[in-house]
């Protein structure tokens, strides 16, 4: 019996016989997936902030002022950022929540499909309605 607790063999027991014999860790992206996480709930704070200040702005304007507000270039500029960033972080989000509780495999795959499918899906429809602004058409 070895009673020796050196780092070498705490990891070497804490991983799983097949993560052993490839050689990988516990977690090949998981902490890429967290620092992703943490960026864009940081650039959510800075981007919300601008977002109901903007919309406080705008609290008691007419519908051409508004829209003459989210034309300005640095404003639709920043609510592209400010969707992307949102349906970025949901999804990663929704996933981290997905894998830890749904078990069944197929299920998964559904589900983390189907999320993915309609942030693209609102993401792009945002995005779209802001160029369309932006852009005069």
């Amino acid at each position: 019996m070895n009673l020796r607790v050196g780092t070498d063999d705490v990891r070497s027991q804490l991983r799983h016989p097949m993560k052993h014999a490839r050689g990988l860790g516990s977690a090949q992206y998981g902490v890429g997936h967290w620092w992703t996480q943490r960026v864009t709930a940081a650039a959510l704070i800075a981007l919300g902030l601008w977002f109901v200040f903007t919309v406080l702005s705008l609290l008691h304007a007419d519908y051409a002022t508004a829209r003459a507000a989210v034309a300005r270039p640095w404003n639709a500029l920043l609510l592209i950022l400010f969707i992307v960033t949102m349906f970025w972080h949901a999804v990663l989000g929704l996933q981290v929540v997905i894998e830890d509780y749904v078990h069944t495999r197929w299920k998964e795959v559904v589900l983390l499909v189907a999320i993915k499918f309609l942030a693209v899906l609102a993401a792009l429809a945002g995005v779209l309605a802001v160029l369309r602004i932006a852009l005069g058409v």
